[in-house]
């Protein structure tokens, strides 16, 4: 285990994946670290829990040279500082987001959220912080847990996120290179070693970890799936047909309350599908900013 509490720029993002487009904010009474590449039309991306803009290293460069690309580390990940435990819930994370856009002056055309990140999005779109062209869900998590998940995994996490301890435990089994492989092989994909290094460099260290499982704890969905019908945004269900983590039959649910979404697949990709194949999610994404004209498809 790291004896440092959280990620340090100076230490930890040596060698960061394109560390010569990051920069650091103030916003909303936090200091984001935010990567910016590219120009073209606006593209947001969130990453999900427990990963940070290192998600992005390939991926976003491959699209740098269509679109203007703005990632932040989302609040108390990566190198971005954690807000108080409360506002790692879904309103709150899109309201450090939604500040974090108005301090940039920015106002993007495309979005595209991973995980928990495209709820943060869908939150943000269903408010009307944003109003980009549409909105894309990379193996998104937007609907409540069913059945016994909902209630087991949340409470636990709430137990776990007020330990001090709990994440310091974690932390020190972070240095247990096979403890990161099966956690990364748990969401049904499969990464180069390099790609196993930066998510075991996060975990090891207990901040990273308490603000995962504070956004565990925090979770609720039940509002956008209440209000899922009223997305003005057109809405891009891009699935990794082999995701372990989130099950490709939630998207079936989603178009239910939403049959304007399309649904995509992705044949053999896992939950890191952007990891696995960048290129072939880039191209996906081309794609949909062809039809949705903000540029000629190729």
């Amino acid at each position: 285990m790291s004896l440092h509490e959280a990620p340090c720029w100076e230490r930890d993002g040596r060698d960061w994946p394109n560390r010569e487009f990051s920069h650091f904010v103030s916003a909303g009474g936090l200091r984001w670290h935010v990567q910016q590449m590219g120009e073209g039309p606006l593209l947001l991306l969130l990453h999900g829990t427990g990963a940070a803009t290192h998600s992005w290293r390939e991926f976003a460069p491959m699209l740098a040279d269509r679109f203007r690309l703005i990632a932040p580390d989302l609040p108390g990940h990566g190198f971005t500082t954690a807000p108080p435990y409360e506002r790692m819930s879904l309103p709150g994370m899109a309201a450090a987001i939604g500040d974090l856009i108005e301090t940039l002056g920015v106002a993007p055309d495309l979005v595209l959220g991973h995980s928990a990140g495209a709820a943060i999005l869908l939150q943000l779109c269903l408010e009307g912080r944003i109003a980009p062209r549409g909105l894309i869900s990379l193996n998104g998590a937007l609907m409540p847990w069913r059945g016994l998940p909902a209630h087991v995994f949340s409470p636990a996490a709430k137990l776990l996120a007020g330990n001090a301890l709990v994440s310091r435990v974690f932390a020190w089994r972070a240095g247990n290179r096979r403890e990161i492989e099966r956690l990364v092989a748990s969401t049904g994909s499969t990464l180069t070693p390099a790609g196993v290094d930066f998510y075991q460099r996060l975990i090891r260290y207990p901040s990273h970890i308490r603000s995962t499982l504070s956004m565990m704890a925090n979770w609720d969905l039940t509002r956008i799936e209440r209000d899922l019908g009223h997305l003005q945004t057109p809405l891009y269900l891009v699935v990794g047909e082999g995701d372990l983590t989130v099950s490709p039959r939630e998207a079936s649910r989603v178009c239910e309350r939403l049959p304007s979404a399309e649904l995509m697949t992705l044949p053999g990709l896992g939950h890191l599908a952007h990891e696995e194949q960048p290129a072939d999610v880039a191209t996906v994404v081309r794609r949909i900013a062809a039809r949705l004209g903000l540029f000629e498809q190729s």
